[in-house]
């Protein structure tokens, strides 16, 4: 798989991409829709279908930095060969698929990550890893959640004293319409970010074939193919990891739901205009915690919240270590 690789296996390849961000569609559903659903705003069926559409039109919003960064900031693009993304995406996707058996809300992009760099690693050595780039997604991992976490308790209690003389079914109303437009909010927000990271995937791929010429950019066509997968992994739900995220963290009522969402969907936007490849997950999770921490410590259920950090830890290294496997078994026999 080293060399020039024959147009099929180019479109089988850029298939294997496509089907990591139908599974991240998929994985991370949840970080969008799970607390409009456990606070009862929208039923399943319609709330996958909602945040599909807003995970579709999110390229209209945002520019491509998150795909220049994956595409050139964490491997060097000139150790990029079909190999390595071929490696790459075996690594993020049985990651994946594992924590999605187990409903461990994950991260993709971490997962995409590791991958990346454990096929570049495994191919030319450290050397091949751009440090500025890997820095600045590592820290990520662990700003994200600690600012959705602070932005979502910051607007608890901002909102709290604004509504603090209405009844609790006045604003119990008020929030299940307000939520509609936090869900949008982070919806776009984790398409924005999220289904960048395989456009840089497959433009990186597709430039190291010459197909884009000496210039590295995302063609038009790579975008929206990109948002379509996500959409319709989206569509399928992700319904262990919704239960998680949606109530056993902790309980939701909807201006708490309205919270979380906007702290995280803030977060992202943030993150996104930065070029800065965060984790949808890690952002929610942050959030949803914040919320119930502003009602009472104990509202949250720590030991759980823990385990997720302990996935979090443990995605990149883990993702990375089974894109190296793939990389060498795939040298060996390829």
């Amino acid at each position: 798989m080293e060399a020039t690789l024959a147009f099929p296996l180019l479109v089988a390849l850029i298939g294997v991409a496509l089907f990591f961000d139908f599974l991240n569609g998929l994985h991370d559903a949840a970080n969008s829709i799970a607390t409009i659903v456990s606070t009862r705003v929208l039923k399943p069926q319609y709330a996958v279908a909602w945040a599909a559409f807003f995970n579709f039109i999110a390229f209209l919003f945002f520019g491509l930095h998150v795909a220049e960064t994956i595409g050139k900031g964490i491997v060097d693009p000139g150790v990029i060969t079909p190999a390595v993304i071929f490696s790459a995406l075996t690594g993020a996707i049985v990651w994946n698929i594992v924590t999605w058996i187990f409903g461990i809300p994950s991260s993709s992009s971490h997962a995409l990550v590791g991958g990346l760099v454990g096929a570049g690693v495994a191919k030319a050595g450290v050397s091949a890893v751009v440090f500025s780039g890997l820095t600045k997604t590592v820290f990520a991992i662990f700003l994200s959640p600690a600012i959705g976490f602070f932005l979502a308790l910051i607007l608890v209690l901002l909102v709290s004293w604004i509504f603090v003389r209405q009844t609790p079914f006045a604003v119990d109303n008020t929030f299940r319409v307000l939520q509609f437009v936090s869900a949008s909010l982070y919806s776009l927000g984790h398409g924005g970010n999220d289904a960048q990271k395989t456009m840089g995937i497959i433009a990186v791929l597709l430039f190291s074939q010459g197909y884009l010429g000496d210039t590295f950019h995302v063609p038009f066509w790579v975008v929206i193919s990109c948002q379509a997968a996500m959409a319709i992994g989206t569509l399928f739900g992700g319904w262990r990891i919704v239960h998680t995220m949606g109530s056993k963290i902790t309980r939701l009522n909807p201006m708490q739901g309205f919270c979380a969402e906007t702290g995280g969907a803030l977060t992202l936007f943030g993150a996104t205009w930065l070029g800065i490849p965060v984790s949808t997950t890690h952002t929610i999770t942050g959030a949803i915690v914040g919320v119930g921490a502003a009602r009472r410590v104990s509202a949250v259920r720590w030991g759980l919240a823990g385990n997720i950090v302990i996935a979090w830890v443990v995605t990149l290294p883990a993702a990375a270590a089974i894109s190296a496997l793939t990389y060498a078994l795939t040298t060996l026999f390829g």
